[in-house]
């Protein structure tokens, strides 16, 4: 499904010790998900049956989003100021056959409550007679930021994946457009574009099995939105090929249907349906994860899990750390040039204890700094969820804590970043973590004092090698970016 513009490595984090990945809040269940599309402040995605659901803050879902015509797999694209649905009538063996409709419909807002709400008649775009050796069912648009022609994929393992272009204008078959073949052994595909490639993704393995299921997503690129569309090992889709983007994991599996979010430079997500979450009870969930790009391939991150971290800046490496005198530890140290110190038995050195060094440190407000990490207390955070403050796509907001103490990460008026000597759990001391398309973080605070709204412009921010502060987030620059590491 398509690509939508919100506001426009390897995974370098480890854990000490974390509590499961938490699922996204309210009620998220749904099956063979719309790419989401942002509406008026909320997000909504459609499935499988009609309607679909809500979310006023990227977090919690509910439902209410509403859609007719019923049938399959639909996707929605923002052209100009309307919405753009598309879905699949019948097929995919729906009443026993594969005969199957692609039908396309337009309103101006997706918010059901708005006197704007309002379907025009859907027409149909392609189809399927049960006889060929095609499906259609599960379709998903592109529409080309380099050209502006609009393009939908669809079909399933009955056949080929299929696409034909559309008139932006109108949503119709462009007259005379011929169907072409560019994929085999995968379905509910989806379309996007990135420097100047076109990807393909789709959805293999088997569905509709619960916690059986074994459906994954895979990718083939191509310079050509007609393809070939090629793996990382040569392979064509068209025989087959694929490479890996997401698979079964974090007691969720069968993640399908695709769908990338843009929300800043270098802030990407993607959406699927998981077929089964072990943790609900094995329901289909809505699914957002990190999308990150390695060596020009997509593949998804993990949502950030609670911890114990050192926080450390990429500008230099230096941890974040309270600005306290520096504790020095007592160690008897054995000489290397003596043989009989060598003989001695090794005793470990154990980590400097909190409680050894907290009496010295400031009881009031204590600023922040970066500089060399070395085990020490004022330089362990622990990270923890704060679900009832709501959230962000992907996560909830998270407090950032000294381990073993209630002192808090918080922002400040000046835009300056502070420790406070408890979490009260203001605004000002919750936390959005954002894995980036390169797999360092970018942490912004909830609010800063004085500044109307939510923040979603100024993050934590190295301005010199020891100096954090909060200034405008700017992928180009390390001093931007964080990275989460257990010692």
């Amino acid at each position: 499904m398509k690509t939508t513009y919100l506001i426009g490595l390897s995974i370098i984090f480890s854990h000490l010790s974390f509590s499961p990945v938490r699922a996204q809040s309210g009620a998220p269940y749904i099956h063979d998900p719309s790419t989401l599309a942002e509406c008026d402040g909320k997000y909504y995605t459609f499935g499988t049956g009609g309607g679909g659901i809500i979310t006023d803050d990227g977090w919690s879902w509910h439902g209410g989003a509403e859609r007719p015509g019923g049938g399959a797999a639909p996707d929605v694209l923002k052209i100009g100021d309307r919405y753009l649905v598309i879905y699949g009538a019948t097929g995919g063996g729906l009443g026993g056959g594969h005969n199957g409709r692609i039908l396309t419909m337009w309103n101006k807002t997706l918010d059901p409550k708005s006197p704007d709400f309002k379907y025009t008649e859907a027409i149909e775009v392609a189809a399927s007679d049960g006889m060929e050796d095609q499906d259609a069912i599960d379709p998903g648009l592109l529409l080309d930021p380099t050209t502006g022609r609009l393009w939908a994929s669809y079909g399933t393992y009955f056949g080929t994946i299929r696409l034909i272009e559309l008139d932006p204008k109108t949503g119709a078959r462009v007259k005379g457009n011929k169907e072409k073949d560019i994929a085999i052994d995968c379905e509910a595909t989806d379309l996007i574009y990135r420097d100047g490639w076109y990807y393909l993704l789709g959805t293999h393995g088997t569905c509709c099995d619960g916690v059986n299921s074994t459906y994954n997503i895979v990718v083939g690129r191509s310079k050509k939105v007609t393809g070939p569309y090629i793996d990382n090992v040569g392979r064509d889709m068209f025989h087959g090929g694929g490479k890996m983007v997401i698979a079964a994991g974090d007691r969720v599996c069968g993640p399908g249907h695709f769908g990338r979010t843009v929300i800043d430079e270098g802030v990407e997500i993607m959406s699927c349906h998981y077929e089964a979450d072990f943790n609900q009870g094995g329901r289909s969930v809505l699914g957002i994860r990190p999308l990150l790009w390695k060596n020009g391939w997509p593949y998804a991150g993990d949502r950030f899990k609670e911890g114990t971290y050192e926080i450390e800046s990429q500008r230099r490496g230096y941890a974040l750390e309270l600005t306290v005198d520096f504790v020095r530890m007592q160690q008897e140290r054995a000489a290397w040039f003596r043989a009989e110190d060598q003989q001695k038995p090794v005793i470990p050195v154990e980590n400097q204890k909190l409680e050894d060094v907290i009496s010295t440190w400031p009881t009031g407000d204590i600023p922040v700094r970066t500089s060399d990490y070395m085990f020490r207390p004022h330089q362990r955070w622990t990270i923890t969820a704060v679900p009832e403050a709501g959230g962000y796509l992907s996560n909830p907001y998270f407090k950032i804590t000294i381990a073993g103490t209630n002192r808090a990460l918080a922002a400040t008026a000046s835009k300056d970043v502070t420790t406070v000597p408890e979490f009260t759990g203001a605004d000002e001391q919750l936390w959005r973590i954002e894995q980036l398309t390169d797999g360092t973080f970018r942490i912004m605070p909830k609010v800063i004092p004085g500044m109307e709204g939510i923040n979603k412009k100024f993050c934590l921010y190295s301005i010199a090698d020891s100096t954090p502060t909060l200034a405008e987030y700017d992928f180009q620059s390390d001093n931007s970016k964080w990275a989460f590491r257990n010692h």
